[in-house]
Parts: C-alpha cells; structure tokens; sequence
C-alpha cells in the first residue's frame, strides 16, 4: 500500500502532460524544495535514466540519486530515489478520459536503519508536505499556460 497518494484531473492532452512530468525539466514547478535537477545519462528519458537531484530541505542541501525503473511512453513511469538510505519510489500513471488526462501518484517510502524505521511516520509525513501537491501544482502549470 502506497505512503500517500494523489489523482488530479488535468484538461490537456495525454502525451503533453506525460511529456511535460516525465521531462524532469519542470520538476521545480512541481516540487518547490528542488533547486536543481541534473541528467546524468545519455539520451533521451526511459527505463535506466539517472539523474542527482538536489533539494532544500529545512535551509540545509540534500542530493539524491533518481532512476526511471520503469517507463513506458503515454501510459506510467516509476522513479527510485535515494538519499542516504531513505528510498523513495514514486509511482505515475497517466490515463485519456474524455476530459483529458487522469494522473495518478503513488508514493512509496522505504527507510533503513533502526532511527529511520522509527520515525517513518515523521518522515512519511516531510515528504508528503514537500511533494504531495506536486499533481495540483501539475494541473496549474499546463491548464495555466493557455491562459497566458
């Protein structure tokens, strides 16, 4: 079962949400802690991709490692981070409806060590306040942009 969750309804066409979340170029429209997001593979992004993103967390600079573990092109993609054994899988699938596309968010939060297990809650509840409106903030960057 997932740590949370989210859906959002988003009134434009499927393959251009998929691009736009999947490019990682954006990423800091959705997810205002990411300062920094840097491609560390060659080619285009699919299944294998790396990146190290870098983020601030409570005025202090964290790195993680990020891969796409699984990514098929209009449908889902899964990445993996990993920042000093806290591991985050972060699940999205992408759906044509008659309105446009349904996004769905699945977050995954694995922790080692006996102090991370402990206080997974606390974490859980840092990362979901940090990235847990990332689908909303999605919604309002690509269906704010016809306005403009």
């Amino acid at each position: 079962m997932a740590d949370f969750r989210s859906s959002v309804i988003i009134h434009k066409p499927l393959s251009e949400v998929f691009h736009y979340m999947a490019s990682m170029e954006n990423v800091s429209e959705m997810m205002p802690n990411v300062v920094k997001m840097e491609k560390l593979t060659e080619g285009p992004i699919g299944k294998g991709t790396k990146l190290k993103e870098t983020r601030s967390v409570r005025g202090k600079t964290v790195n993680a490692d990020i891969e796409f573990v699984e990514y098929k092109q209009d449908q889902t993609f899964i990445t993996r981070s990993n920042s000093n054994g806290l591991i985050t899988e972060y699940v999205y699938n992408f759906h044509e409806i008659e309105e446009g596309t349904q996004v769905e968010f699945d977050a995954f939060v694995k922790t080692s060590g006996l102090v991370m297990k402990l206080t997974k809650r606390f974490i859980v509840d840092m990362i979901k306040k940090e990235d847990g409106f990332q689908l909303e903030y999605l919604k309002e960057m690509l269906e704010g942009k016809k306005e403009e």
